[in-house]
């Protein structure tokens, strides 16, 4: 029979921070894989905080999660665009720039893309 399992954010395995100390990722794992909580301040956008860090043309994480405050616009690499809010449940595929709209933090869980997440290539 399968344990119960709890985990919390306040106490996160792994925390990875964005460039400019705009953001950070806080990692719980389990065995299907990572599930992070994102938060973005205020001036984030991906280009500009995390692409130094992952050297990609654009974000290649596909994200599968739900806002919990704050807002965000998505653009994809074709041009299709969104924008996304609390409460509202996301599917992001690879190939996209986001940043935070407005002058609230965007605090986003994500049970899918978080595994390489802002971690510096080698």
């Amino acid at each position: 029979m399968a344990s119960m399992i709890r985990k919390n954010f306040d106490t996160p395995e792994e925390t990875r921070p964005v460039a400019e100390g705009m953001g950070q990722v806080e990692l719980v794992n389990l065995d299907s894989g990572p599930v992070g909580r994102a938060t973005f301040l205020p001036g984030w956008k991906w280009s500009d905080h995390v692409k130094p860090i992952v050297k990609t043309d654009s974000c290649m994480a596909a994200h599968v999660g739900y806002t919990i405050s704050g807002r965000i616009k998505v653009v994809m690499d074709d041009g299709e665009e969104a924008e996304f809010g609390p409460g509202d449940f996301g599917i992001i595929p690879p190939g996209h720039d986001a940043w935070v709209i407005g002058d609230e933090p965007y605090v986003f869980i994500d049970w899918q893309g978080m595994a390489d997440y802002a971690k510096p290539k080698e």
